[in-house]
């Protein structure tokens, strides 16, 4: 008996070939999705077909079988969210799983098919996708000033605009007091000022007039002097 269950487990090990630690992916869901395979390339001729499945690797092929290369390229497809994009000829077989689902979650097994009994290289991935944190916390809209110059303010795109309530002339507050008490006063102030800037020219023509005046008389009163002065 011990020896038919030796004989068993060794048979067992040797049908499921080399098997390499698998790893714990975690994505969420929306997101590409990339799970790690990768196997030893040192030439043309360790190019090899491979496989990925859904479960646990089995002793042969993939079970429910996602992907398939001859080596260097896809071969066979079960969906377009399932991708290859690592260069395959150096090894490079990693699974990319497009557009995460919930239900994408599980065991993943990437089978890298050697020659000779049994050399099948073997990988079971646990692949668990998570929805998206949404935040409980109620949003929170800032505003925020900053002066670029004397007497401006540049304000940020997020700003929260506050109405305030219309105020009357008569409620406005009054911050300095004004030259005059009355809007008569301010009139009559400015009529003042204005007759001022009007007269201030006409006495200049009158001082002119003066002037020139003066100097016919003094003008004609040496003719005079010199015409006396001659007979």
């Amino acid at each position: 008996q011990l020896l038919a269950l030796c004989s068993t487990a060794a048979f067992i090990s040797l049908s499921t070939g080399p098997a390499v630690l698998g790893s714990v992916v975690i994505g969420h869901v929306g997101q590409n999705v990339t799970v790690p395979c990768f196997y030893s390339v040192q030439g043309p001729h360790d190019i090899t077909s491979m496989c990925w499945g859904r479960d646990s690797c089995p002793a042969s092929k993939c079970s429910r079988t996602i992907i398939w290369t001859d080596g260097w390229r896809v071969t066979e497809q079960s969906s377009s969210r399932y991708l290859l994009e690592g260069n395959l000829p150096t090894g490079d077989v990693s699974l990319t799983i497009v557009n995460a689902e919930e239900a994408d979650s599980g065991v993943y097994c990437c089978r890298v098919e050697i020659s000779g009994w049994f050399n099948d290289q073997t990988s079971n991935h646990n692949v668990v996708i998570e929805k998206a944190r949404i935040s409980t916390a109620s949003p929170h809209t800032y505003t925020s000033e900053q002066t670029s110059a004397p007497g401006s303010t540049s304000k940020s795109s997020s700003t929260i605009t506050r109405t305030w309530p219309s105020v009357s002339a008569s409620e406005a507050p009054q911050t300095a007091s004004g030259p005059c008490s009355s809007t008569s006063d301010c009139l009559d102030v400015t009529s003042n000022l204005q007759n001022v800037s009007v007269s201030l020219p006409n006495e200049q023509y009158s001082e002119n007039g003066l002037y020139i005046g003066i100097g016919l008389c003094a003008a004609l009163l040496a003719i005079l002097i010199l015409a006396l002065f001659l007979t």
